[in-house]
């Protein structure tokens, strides 16, 4: 996917007080980050923030980090809110370098619509491949919990074996999530493209 460039986005997020800018120096005390001792959600790869900023704003008591490789795409949730939230933070940084920023301090792990990596020699970049699903382990405060929506049924079907082989047990498993209850749901950018599109969006949350 080619991103577009954004003028002025690297110093937006430099200046923002959303983002963490040493997000290492938390590792193990994101609660001291938030003053408080709520559940800690991350969205690994949260895109323009619609979903992430939604469930703030949904779920007060929880607190929610974002995590974005690009600045062109971090800066465009940062576009999207008039104040800070609270509970939400931003952090620009790869997925592969997660283990150096959290330490048993996450309760959920939400994935949306990540990147398919459809090659079969790119297999370990998906973010439900066993290598992350590794890097996860040393995350999760307690019980591990994985939230993944796409349309990708490709990726889906990866992903179920790939948990699977793990150790992870299966629950709210929607092969059409808009045919099913959606009371819980919000949204990401990606997602209302597709469902728009006619496209069914596949869902699961797994625990272990």
């Amino acid at each position: 996917m080619r991103l577009k460039h954004v003028k002025g986005a690297h110093e937006k997020i430099e200046k923002s007080e959303m983002v963490i800018k040493n997000p290492e120096s938390y590792k193990g005390s994101f609660c001291d980050l938030f003053v408080n001792h709520h559940p800690i959600h991350i969205e690994i790869g949260m895109g323009k923030g619609n979903f992430i900023i939604g469930m703030a704003l949904k779920y007060p008591d929880v607190n929610f980090i974002g995590i974005e490789k690009y600045d062109s795409v971090l800066v465009r949730a940062l576009d999207k809110l008039d104040e800070p939230l609270p509970n939400l933070k931003f952090i620009r940084m790869d997925a592969t370098m997660i283990e150096n920023v959290f330490d048993h301090e996450i309760d959920v792990i939400y994935l949306n619509f990540s990147d398919p990596w459809p090659k079969k020699r790119h297999a370990h970049r998906r973010l439900t491949s066993p290598e992350f699903l590794k890097r996860y382990d040393a995350l999760f405060k307690e019980q591990k919990n994985i939230v993944i929506k796409t349309d990708n049924r490709k990726l889906f079907e990866y992903s179920l074996i790939s948990f699977n082989e793990y150790g992870y047990h299966f629950d709210e498993l929607s092969l059409n999530l808009y045919q099913d209850d959606l009371t819980d749901n919000v949204q990401t950018e990606y997602e209302r493209k597709f469902h728009e599109l006619g496209f069914p969006i596949y869902k699961i949350r797994v625990y272990k």
